[in-house]
């Protein structure tokens, strides 16, 4: 009778090679995430990801710090990524940094219900479940156990959505202070082009907007 050498070299091998694998954005390269993940066993491949900041089993992760959360929420930068995850049917937003940092800060320049109602909508109007984590490590075994969940083929085929014209231009107005999406909405359906609601006299859109449209028209006179 032959008994196999467990201890053999072939057999360590083998062994290293059977680690999860999981795809991390080479912009994640540095953070403390990747080298947890490394600690817990995970192989992290580091590619240039048009979506998201990992993929794990064939589901995108988007990872924001608290900070980073609020603030891309407020240049309407996550809005963008939340769209973009939308080709993948399996999804994650993942917020990291509870242990540190209030989510709804009571002074810090914004409504704490507005972020209450901001993350109501990426969970019923962009349907990607949230994943609150209390710091680095706490992330890393969250991707862990995902990542040792039964492996399917990884995708990396998405790319950056791109805006269609009636997309450019709401995105061209909400970057003027004071026009949300509603409001960039409303002035697009009345006056059609940037050219009309430019040339529109400030009386005819105080009707449209209120007192956004003086900000709007001296905005737009300065240029």
């Amino acid at each position: 009778m032959i008994f196999e050498n467990i201890f053999s070299t072939k057999t360590k091998i083998k062994i290293l090679d059977e680690k999860p694998e999981i795809i991390a954005d080479h912009r994640e390269k540095n953070s403390l995430v990747i080298a947890e993940l490394e600690s817990l066993g995970i192989r992290v491949e580091m590619k240039n990801l048009p979506v998201a900041d990992f993929i794990v089993n064939n589901t995108a992760i988007e990872r924001k710090t608290v900070s980073d959360f609020i603030s891309s929420m407020i240049n309407k930068r996550l809005f963008r990524q939340l769209e973009e995850l939308q080709q993948y049917n399996d999804r994650l937003l993942l917020i990291e940094g509870m242990e540190n940092q209030e989510l709804y800060p009571e002074q810090g320049g914004i409504n704490p219900n507005a972020i209450r109602g901001f993350l109501l909508s990426i969970s019923l109007k962009f349907k990607v479940p949230i994943i609150q984590t209390k710091n680095y490590e706490d992330t890393a075994r969250f991707i862990s156990v995902l990542a040792r969940k039964q492996e399917t083929e990884i995708g990396i085929n998405a790319k950056k959505k791109a805006r269609n014209k009636k997309e450019q231009l709401q995105f061209i107005l909400e970057g003027f202070p004071g026009i949300g999406p509603k409001t960039a909405k409303k002035l697009l359906k009345k006056y059609k082009t940037l050219k009309n609601i430019i040339n529109t006299d400030i009386e005819e859109l105080k009707k449209e907007i209120g007192k956004k449209a003086e900000i709007f028209r001296i905005l737009i006179d300065e240029y």
